[in-house]
């Protein structure tokens, strides 16, 4: 059985909640920035040019998805284990799951990538600068791999351009000062109220996506400064990457949350449709 009114009440509460207590040391993510300034000095060309390409790449997960689309079968499988009663095939079902039973396959997701990040935050804090080229790249794809995964796990379909910015939207949140997780929030609304596509607002959107991607590489300058160095950056690796992962599984996790309790509060109160008997 699907959630009462006054369950999704209490559930929306618990996001409205999370949404208050998000807080940022601005001070400390402008100087965040620092690191990654001198970074670009220091850094060999041929290592810039290869970030670049690689973020270019990333900039054709908006239009396309690209090879960073998730698997949605995988996650469908995850909650069809979880519902044996539902049949679970294809996203469009997920609209029958529980809440609870997706927040449970959300927390396993983030457990997973978490780990993953781990790994992959020691295997390239090795080589110091120059495996540090290579982590961030590659802890966008999986920051956009958790949230894709998340997104289905909510019944919504990451293979729609939307809905991909919808996803670049939690990205950004996650690595926003305060100020910017409030402006955040106002813009997320109209996903939260929006009637079909607005293919001009979605548009204008795709427009901040460099911006996104090269605040998301400075807002964690501080975070990977220590990586810089030759094999310590192994531990500061590990834990730099599965801290982030966490917090952009949360966010996307709360925010994708927020969304199907709204929805399926204004499906509680529409009126009941009325048929006449013939």
């Amino acid at each position: 059985m699907l959630e009462s009114k006054e369950t999704l009440r209490m559930y929306l509460e618990q996001v409205e909640k999370w949404e208050k207590d998000q807080k940022g040391l601005w001070f400390w993510e402008k100087i965040g920035r620092l690191p990654f300034k001198l970074l670009d000095k220091i850094t060999p060309a041929f290592i810039q040019k290869k970030i670049g390409a690689l973020l270019d790449e990333l900039g054709s997960f908006v239009q396309s998805g690209g090879s960073y689309l998730s698997k949605e079968k995988n996650i469908l499988n995850k909650l069809q284990v979880q519902a044996p009663e539902l049949i679970v095939s294809k996203i469009e079902d997920v609209e029958n799951v529980p809440l609870a039973i997706m927040d449970a396959v959300c927390e396993e997701i983030q457990k997973t990538n978490s780990q993953i990040a781990t790994l992959q935050g020691a295997t390239t804090g090795v080589g110091g600068i120059f495996t540090l080229a290579v982590d961030i790249p590659a802890l966008l794809g999986l920051s956009l791999k958790t949230l894709q995964d998340i997104a289905v796990v909510y019944g919504y379909d990451p293979s729609n351009k939307e809905e991909r910015i919808f996803i670049i939207k939690c990205l950004q949140f996650a690595t926003s000062d305060i100020v910017g997780k409030e402006a955040i929030l106002n813009e997320l609304s109209s996903f939260y109220t929006r009637q079909g596509d607005n293919s001009k607002e979605v548009m204008s959107q795709l427009q901040g996506w460099r911006e996104v991607i090269y605040t998301y590489r400075d807002q964690f300058g501080w975070k990977k400064l220590l990586q810089l160095v030759p094999v310590a950056g192994m531990i500061f690796g590990a834990f730099t990457n599965r801290s982030m992962i966490q917090d952009i599984a949360e966010a996307g996790h709360m925010l994708y949350r927020k969304r199907r309790i709204l929805q399926r509060m204004n499906q509680l109160e529409r009126p009941p449709v009325q048929t006449e008997l013939i």
